[in-house]
């Protein structure tokens, strides 16, 4: 969800009135994604290498992502069960903070009886740790490294491969997102910021679906 600090620029604002857009912009998506039958959402929140970011924009986000998690009401309305990913909460790497941990919980409980989209937030996420992770993982169990074993290990191994991936702002490149899990997606790429992308642009990213 790129693009958040670029539109408020461009309107002279601070770049935590583009994230407040951004996280308002995700909501409506959500809605937006349900009525086009989508089955599996997954967003990247914030990734292991934001933290470095300036302290005050950080604490932002982490308020916003507290709220994110706390629109249970809104998602059970729509039937959607929300999860999470990223870097376990025991990991001695991890940096999610404590507010943000009881959000989350909090969420995927309230919400784990609904039948309909999966919304998917990555948040402290890199894949290239969800990768080495899942070869620990492997390795400590006693398995032999291969594909079924990473696969068995990632975050949520549950979730289906990527169909389609989006990338927003005018970036023409693939960031640490799922790279596991985007082999074969097809990609589709807009100048427009994530406050900016709305339903137009989701039916135009879906119309790379495959034919069923």
């Amino acid at each position: 969800m790129d693009g958040n600090g670029r539109w408020a620029n461009r309107r002279g604002l601070a770049r935590t009135a583009g994230h407040t857009e951004g996280e308002e912009n995700l909501a409506a998506l959500v809605r937006v994604a349900v009525t086009r039958n989508v089955g599996w959402l997954t967003v990247f929140g914030f990734s292991t290498e934001n933290w470095v970011r300036p302290r005050p924009e950080v604490r932002h986000i982490l308020g916003l992502h507290r709220k994110l998690f706390g629109r249970v009401a809104e998602l059970n309305e729509l039937n959607v069960r929300i999860q999470w990913m990223g870097r376990p909460f025991d990991s001695p790497q991890a940096r999610t903070p404590k507010f943000v941990q009881r959000a989350i919980r909090t969420a995927i409980a309230e919400t784990a009886a609904n039948t309909g989209m999966v919304l998917t937030v990555a948040f402290d996420y890199g894949s290239r740790t969800e990768l080495i992770h899942a070869a620990e993982q492997a390795v400590a169990a006693g398995e032999t490294i291969t594909e079924a074993s990473i696969t068995s290990h990632l975050y949520l191994p549950e979730l289906p491969p990527v169909d389609i991936l989006v990338r927003t702002s005018g970036e023409l490149r693939i960031s640490n997102f799922m790279l596991w899990q985007i082999a074969g997606a097809k990609v589709y790429f807009t100048e427009r910021t994530w406050p900016e992308f709305d339903g137009a642009e989701l039916d135009a990213a879906l119309a790379l679906r495959s034919p069923a």
